[in-house]
């Protein structure tokens, strides 16, 4: 009887959770939201009201700047963005939005842009790369840990999970993850409670190298407790990069957290240098020289072309 009641219970947590975050949409929903009406404003010739709502993109982003000479000089360094593709689709939008160059059509540029950042900031590229037309349900979960944990990743994307589907894979990782590599849980409506829970297990992983959370309801907590985590060489052995982008308020990766990913990835690799890339093209006929004279020629070439935007808008 005791078991039925703590059962019935939980499942109305559940419940009652599943409306909250419907109520309560993902971050992604909002930020793909904004981009239609950008795309919506161009079509209507408005372009100060799209320049607006990009402002409010990129701020809910994390990526401060609102004006353009802003996003495109003063914080044109960024390292450590846990989204760097969005970072240059932005500048790209911007510079199209404020500075339209006369010989393209700014709607159809504006557009293609804005279709290629609904693209990496929702899970649509998730369900074509699966051929799934929709999310996969939740019912097909325990299915799925069972085919996709006899291979060397966990491919869990686009799944929308509760707190009871992280125990079970909990479960599933004690018991059958000593091999995998890769664990994708983007879009999942993961939060920092279910992180948090699954932290270590996910630090025991002997091989796990790549760890994809981007797409979630994810805050800076999680983001500290990852860092404080990497402290320890003996957690996480092999990570070498984690995904954090497009959640609620990550946009930039501590230093201490990628100087434990480099101290990992050294230990386990050698990566090329500029120098060892410069001896493979000099070992081609003429390689070196000629990319050198390609160089020459390309900013020979830079300093007859006129500059395509207008003065007023962007001061050099």
């Amino acid at each position: 009887m005791g078991s039925r009641l703590s059962r019935q219970s939980s499942l109305e947590e559940e419940s009652a959770s599943g409306e909250d975050l419907k109520n309560n949409p993902a971050p992604y929903v909002r930020r793909v939201g904004w981009i239609r009406e950008i795309q919506a404003t161009i079509r209507e010739h408005k372009r100060e009201h799209a320049v607006h709502i990009l402002r409010l993109l990129r701020k809910d982003l994390g990526l401060e700047g609102t004006c353009l000479s802003e996003v495109l000089y003063k914080n044109a360094t960024f390292l450590n963005l846990v989204d760097p593709i969005s970072h240059d689709l932005l500048m790209n939008l911007a510079r199209d939005l404020q500075c339209p160059k006369k010989e393209y059509d700014p709607w159809k540029s504006v557009d293609r842009i804005c279709r290629q950042l609904i693209y990496h900031l929702s899970p649509h590229s998730t369900w074509h790369r699966h051929g799934m037309p929709r999310r996969k349900s939740q019912a097909c979960l325990k299915t799925s840990l069972q085919k996709k944990l006899s291979q060397d990743s966990m491919d869990l994307s686009g799944i929308p999970l509760t707190m009871r589907d992280v125990h079970r894979m909990a479960y599933y990782l004690q018991n059958n993850g000593d091999h995998l590599t890769a664990v994708d849980l983007s879009f999942t409506e993961m939060t920092d409670d279910m992180v948090r829970l699954l932290l270590p297990f996910f630090w025991a992983l002997p091989k796990l190298t790549h760890l994809s959370l981007n797409g979630n309801r994810l805050t800076r907590a999680t983001m500290k407790e990852l860092t404080d985590t990497m402290k320890d060489m003996n957690k996480f052995p092999c990570l070498a990069w984690v995904d954090l982008g497009n959640n609620v308020d990550v946009s930039s990766m501590p230093q201490p957290l990628l100087v434990g990913l480099r101290k990992r990835l050294s230990q386990q690799t050698t990566l090329p240098t500029i120098y060892e890339s410069l001896d493979c093209d000099a070992e081609l006929p003429g390689g070196h020289e000629a990319s050198r004279q390609g160089e020459e020629r390309g900013v020979a070439d830079d300093k007859d072309t006129p500059c395509d935007f207008p003065q007023q808008c962007c001061e050099r």
